[in-house]
Order: C-alpha cells, then structure tokens, then sequence
C-alpha cells in the first residue's frame, strides 16, 4: 500500500489511490483472514445486561420521542404511538414487556425501531451501545440464562474470551402471540 501522505503533493495519483482502497474495503479485499465472515449487531443494554439484536432486524435507533399519546385498552407496557417522520409508531416497554418493572426515561434511553414488514415496533432500551462486531465462529446456539428472563426471544450469543453477548431475536419477539395482543 502506498503511503498517502507521499502523495500529498500529488493530488490526482491520492484520489486514485483512495478509490483503489475503497473497492479493496467493499470487496472484502485486505481483511486478515479473506475467509472469516462477521457478524455485526447493535448492542444494547436492559438495566445491567447486555444484548445484541442483529443489524438486518433494526432499522434505526431514536432518542425517546417527546410526545407519545397512550392508546386506551393496550397493555401497561405499550408506551404509546409516536409521530416519527410523519408515521405512526408503537413504542413498547420492553423491560415492562418481559416482566422487569416499568422503565424511567433518562438521557440514555432509546428507541430501537424494528426492521419487520408487517409489525411495526419501537422497543425502548435503556441504553443503545453501538455496533458490536463478531467472528461467526464466536457464536454458540446456547443461549445464557438471563436476569431479563428472556431466553425464549434468544437466538443464541456470542462470547469473546470472558464476554457472553446474548443474541435478542426482534423477529421472535415481534411474531409472538404475547407480543401481539396488546390490548388489556
């Protein structure tokens, strides 16, 4: 590779070769192990615990809304819809949902909105950690037991030397029959 600040003076031979490292990095190309694939999921934390929800599953993250109008009739743990760019969202209390108690808004909560056809839903985490990055050869099919007594929306977890990442299933979730009746 050559060094770029070589052609500094040089500014047509540096656009070429930032176009020429930018095809290499889209095509995989100059990765250490041309063979590895990865996993990439956005981290999340419930009170102490922390989980990964794959990146396909999620369509953005959102600080809390600032106006969320209650729907008569659903369950406690339906926050209520939010106007998001001029489209109506469900926001739920995911912590609420799997039975740990109401969540209080801080400066950290968010809001993961799910990547689902026909189940449109924003799940209100307490903090979103960013993108977390895994080998698939560091996932195991067995999912941790978990204080969110969440297992059954696992889809397994990650572990990185003394680090266990439960994968949290938005797709299993958003397609329960818990999750789906939603009025009281």
């Amino acid at each position: 590779m050559t060094n770029l600040k070589a052609l500094r003076a040089k500014p047509f031979e540096l656009l070429l070769e930032l176009e020429r490292l930018a095809r290499a990095a889209l095509t995989g190309q100059g990765r250490d192990a041309p063979g590895e694939r990865e996993w990439v999921g956005v981290a999340f934390r419930l009170r102490a615990e922390n989980f990964l929800v794959a990146r396909e599953e999620t369509r953005e993250v959102l600080g809390f809304p600032s106006v969320v109008t209650r729907v008569p009739g659903a369950k406690s743990w339906i926050c209520g819809i939010a106007n998001v760019r001029g489209q109506l969202l469900p926001v739920v209390d995911l912590r609420a949902f799997l039975g740990g108690g109401a969540s209080t808004t801080a400066r950290s909560t968010r809001v993961l909105v799910a990547q689902h056809r026909e189940v449109p839903a924003g799940l209100l985490v307490d903090e979103v950690l960013g993108f977390r990055r895994f080998a698939e050869d560091e996932f195991s099919s067995t999912t941790p037991p978990t204080i969110a007594r969440c297992e059954r929306y696992l889809a397994g977890a990650f572990r990185r030397g003394a680090e266990c990442w439960p994968v949290f299933s938005l797709r299993t979730l958003l397609e329960s029959a818990e999750f789906l009746q939603a009025a009281s």
